[in-house]
């Protein structure tokens, strides 16, 4: 799952610990890849795709927290615009996840990308349900500004609601602007680092995911199943 400040796409893909107060900062992003990992793994075959520019670092924020095994934790270093890799240029995502599927036999998969650009989203050919996050400290002008994650996504979140009163952002402007520009698409209002809306996050997800056909084709395969080696991850 993915996002920025201003906004930023993510999505789950399907198939036939606490933060220490020097990640407070880390981009918001993989904190909600983070937590959806967590929120899924006990019923779900997972694995992730992560991309960067020129790091590996949000794959490893997710493995020194024990999201997922290591080796369902895949990175992508994109040497430009990580949205360029999951709407234009698509086959390295494409590849890594296709790889992972044939790899772990997988009920679900996520990727994300990080950014600031309200106009990015993901391919359709990548993503079967794309989720685009903002961030209640980027202002209650967000929704209204629209772009294609804000107008096209399956679900919106609106992220750190706890940081209107600061920031001055009105809730109820920004629940008025998204029901117009997503002419009625379902939007989360959450505090995802401390769970409040993830529940309701994840039953949209999976909603989707069972309305898709998918659960019925991972049925038949055997599945879905819970993702292998948590054992080690809780040892």
């Amino acid at each position: 799952m993915s996002h920025s400040h201003d906004g930023g796409a993510s999505h789950s893909h399907s198939h036939d610990a606490s933060i220490s107060a020097a990640e407070h900062g880390h981009s918001h992003e993989i904190l909600d890849m983070l937590a959806l990992s967590r929120a899924l793994r006990e019923k779900y075959s997972l694995a992730a795709v992560t991309n960067d520019i020129f790091t590996r670092e949000d794959a490893e924020f997710l493995t020194r927290h024990k999201a997922l095994p290591a080796s369902r934790i895949r990175a992508i270093e994109t040497g430009g615009c990580p949205h360029a890799a999951v709407r234009e240029d698509i086959s390295t995502n494409l590849a890594a996840l296709e790889d992972l599927h044939h790899e772990f036999d997988t009920d679900l998969l996520l990727i994300e990308s990080g950014g600031d650009n309200l106009a990015a989203n993901y391919s359709r050919e990548l993503a079967d349900f794309i989720i685009y996050v903002i961030d209640v400290s980027g202002g209650d002008k967000i929704p209204r500004k629209g772009g294609p994650g804000i107008t096209q996504s399956d679900l919106l979140v609106v992220n750190k609601t706890d940081l209107a009163e600061i920031v001055g952002a009105d809730l109820g402007v920004m629940e008025r602007d998204a029901r117009k520009m997503r002419e009625g698409g379902p939007t989360v209002f959450a505090q995802v680092k401390k769970d409040v809306g993830v529940d309701h996050i994840i039953n949209l997800i999976t909603s989707a995911w069972r309305a898709s056909g998918a659960e019925g084709n991972r049925k038949a395969a055997g599945g879905p199943r819970p993702t292998a080696g948590l054992e080690e991850l809780n040892a």
